[in-house]
């Protein structure tokens, strides 16, 4: 993160941690009043992403997101959609079940300590 990007943030999660509207006006206004300095294309980048998202949900999905995309089954088109959904689902569960146990170290006669 650059210091433009930083220093935009905390301008933002301040004014609306005081419940003051976000706009790029008062997060440049904020930013100089901490002498910094930066690009100025970067507060009003950040107040039109304010405008957009719901500050209180990024700060509690700060965490949460990343990594692999979930697989989301979708029911086959046509009047079955009530009734193919439950069997798809079961099928998904039987494939778990399927999965062969892996042996242990003791089964084979050695271990990594010995």
């Amino acid at each position: 993160m650059s210091i433009g990007e930083t220093a935009c943030t905390y301008a933002a999660l301040i004014l609306h941690d005081d419940g003051i509207s976000i706009t790029a006006e008062k997060i440049a206004t904020l930013v100089k009043a901490a002498n910094l300095t930066v690009e100025s294309y970067w507060p009003s980048l950040f107040a039109k992403l304010c405008e957009k998202k719901n500050i209180e949900d990024l700060i509690l999905n700060v965490g949460a997101g990343g990594g692999g995309a979930a697989v989301a089954v979708s029911a086959p088109a046509g009047g079955a959609a009530a009734g193919g959904a439950a069997p798809a689902a079961a099928s998904a569960v039987e494939e778990k079940k399927e999965e062969p146990k892996e042996e242990s170290d003791d089964d084979m006669g050695f271990s990594l300590f010995d």
